[in-house]
């Protein structure tokens, strides 16, 4: 930092950095986040300072440089709050600032991809017993959305090994991991022998799994092929071909609906976009299952159709071969 003044009009910090640019920082934004022990419960990185005890028209009664590392600010009731330089620079709310953060922090690197995809592949035991391994994967799995594991033994509890690496199992209405095989009386279509449509998993949960674990135990006599997709590509390609259907797909909320008993009897149901959208009009999730979509359809008698149409054009163009990258369970641990 080179100066720092307060601008009492506007009631905002000026900060200058050496290289000849400038941030300005709120005062009531600048209260807010004092990070003394008295603000900050630093054991928990969580504030302790009392919205209630926060007045939001606060003044400053000086704004001062430490070292050139620090900006110290005395506030009217002679409470101090010192910011180290490089968590202010950070937090510059400035658009270019604060676009660089929301890339790093929410809107990781991303490649679509199509039929000419090559899955990115890593050793199974190699994640399991390497950081750096483990973070590889991760991070390809963050890019790319897809990874083959390969080398699993083939033996139940491979899953359950794979997910405490990184985190810890959720129970669900199937138990915390379960058999996906035929079975008499399915009480899910991926327990059958039929085909399945290309899909995301439990869209009539409100809180859908972000990431599945797959692992081929016995590979079928026949049949047996998988197929992936790349949602986001889909839709962004809808968008350019057809606003009008994506328009209707990221608008109306469908109902999502599953029932039955497995691990417990279970009823759940949900209302999701098809296709959801941040603030900025940028694809953030899919939510696509044909077989739990609900026959109670919640939008007005003029926008069944329309509805209809986008939604079958969005499956159209995801069947199309140059968005499908087809694979094999025999060959693949997920």
């Amino acid at each position: 930092i080179s100066s720092v003044r307060a601008l009492a009009p506007q009631r905002l910090v000026q900060v200058r950095w050496e290289d000849g640019s400038q941030s300005l920082y709120p005062f009531v934004w600048l209260r807010d986040n004092c990070q003394c022990p008295d603000c900050m419960l630093h054991s928990a990185k969580a504030r302790s300072l009392l919205l209630s005890q926060l007045d939001v028209d606060t003044a400053v009664d000086q704004v001062s440089l430490t070292e050139s590392t620090k900006v110290s600010i005395v506030w009217p009731d002679q409470h101090i709050s010192e910011y180290d330089a490089d968590w202010l620079k950070k937090r510059c709310f400035s658009p270019e600032a604060r676009r660089a953060q929301q890339e790093e922090r929410f809107l990781n690197k991303r490649t679509y991809w199509g039929s000419d995809l090559r899955i990115p592949t890593a050793s199974f035991e190699e994640v399991l017993h390497d950081d750096k391994a483990a973070l590889d994967w991760l991070l390809a799995l963050r890019e790319v959305g897809i990874v083959y594991l390969k080398g699993a033994p083939a033996e139940k509890g491979q899953v359950a090994r794979l997910s405490e690496r990184i985190g810890y199992l959720r129970l669900t209405f199937y138990g915390h991991t379960w058999q996906v095989q035929d079975k008499l009386d399915a009480n899910n279509v991926a327990y059958t022998s039929g085909k399945l449509s290309l899909h995301t998993d439990y869209p009539a949960l409100h809180h859908p799994p972000g990431v599945q674990f797959l692992h081929c135990l016995s590979p079928a006599y026949q049949g047996g092929e998988s197929e992936v997709v790349d949602g986001f590509h889909v839709a962004n390609q809808l968008q350019q071909e057809n606003p009008e259907a994506f328009r209707t797909l990221t608008s109306l909320l469908v109902d999502f609906t599953d029932t039955g008993a497995d691990y417990c009897d279970f009823s759940v149901l949900s209302k999701n976009h098809i296709i959801d959208v941040d603030c900025d009009g940028q694809v953030v999730r899919i939510n696509y299952n044909n077989a739990t979509r609900d026959s109670f359809l919640d939008v007005p008698l003029e926008q069944v159709q329309p509805f209809y149409a986008s939604l079958k054009a969005y499956v159209d163009l995801m069947n199309h071969r140059k968005m499908l990258s087809p694979t094999e369970w025999r060959q693949v641990t997920w």
